[in-house]
């Protein structure tokens, strides 16, 4: 079987995976535009391969690693009455109180992807907590794409509120010092926006190339923001201006990141439209950050 390369692959393909990713393709049409690029010696298997995470071989900090405390919590969501999972992580030789972090996984649920992510932000030193949103419909169902399919059945606006009651849990947890900030991912991305207009108490929000507020919203943004975004990401980056000039017209803090030649969903590690020196400057501009506004 070919080799796949990134440089192989045109930019039409990671848009199209974008489509499908984000549930404006079903399969059967992903995989009949995909197929159109099976030329040259790729065959449709070996570039659905290449273009799909992979977890296995990806994560960074495992689990069982012995610098931290990693275990799955439940909390409650007392707006909409329900009991949320999340993995809850923290360095194990912590002695103090430390600053809080919300990790807010893409539209497929809390993926090892994720998790992994979470346990990075708790190894820089904060206790993190990365909710399942999928959890009242079972739980990340061990595929993105039976995870897509179960976040469509869920209200965006009432996974807001169960991201909102991870921030309360975090603040009054007594390992928390009751600074708390929030990073999200695509969808993640959206609710770390939501947040930042919903909770007056939040310290601080790093959305990644997550989408937008409404204009008429951005007036009750507290927190400092730490926005990234991928050149390429059209999508997301057409709401970014209007966003920019709400920002300014009421004197927000923020600050933006665009970088280039990257695509939506440059972070994450486990898909060919990882940028490895974009997200490895974007996370270290995080840590900073959240090292700058929550100590």
């Amino acid at each position: 079987m070919k080799e796949i390369r990134k440089e192989d692959i045109s930019q039409e393909v990671f848009d199209l995976y974008d489509d499908y990713a984000h549930n404006r393709l079903e399969r059967r049409q992903f995989m009949e535009k995909l197929s159109a690029y099976a030329v040259g010696g790729l065959t449709l298997p070996s570039l659905l391969s290449f273009i799909m995470p992979n977890y296995r071989d990806k994560v960074q900090v495992r689990q069982d690693d012995p610098r931290l405390k990693s275990e799955f919590i439940e909390y409650e969501s007392p707006k909409g009455g329900r009991t949320i999972k999340g993995l809850l992580s923290k360095p194990t030789n912590a002695s103090n109180k430390l600053p809080g972090i919300v990790v807010v996984h893409e539209n497929r649920g809390l993926n090892p992807h994720i998790e992994d992510v979470a346990r990075r932000a708790a190894l820089a030193g904060f206790i993190s907590l990365a909710p399942d949103a999928l959890t009242p419909l079972g739980g990340y169902p061990g595929t993105d794409d039976e995870g897509r399919e179960l976040q469509r059945k869920r209200d965006r606006d009432e996974m807001l509120e169960d991201f909102i009651a991870a921030h309360d849990y975090l603040n009054e947890h007594p390992d928390c010092t009751g600074k708390v900030g929030v990073v999200g991912f695509c969808f993640g991305g959206w609710i770390s926006n939501m947040m930042a207009v919903r909770v007056p108490e939040l310290d601080a929000a790093v959305p990644f190339y997550g989408s937008q507020p409404e204009a008429d919203e951005v007036s009750q943004i507290q927190a400092p923001l730490l926005l990234h975004f991928g050149e390429l990401d059209k999508r997301v980056n057409e709401g970014w201006p209007e966003y920019e000039a709400a920002l300014k017209k009421h004197s927000k803090q923020y600050e933006a990141h665009m970088y280039a030649d990257a695509n939506h969903g440059f972070h994450n590690d486990t898909t060919p439209r990882y940028d490895p020196e974009a997200a490895k400057l974007a996370w270290e501009r995080t840590i900073a950050f959240f090292n700058e506004k929550l100590r």
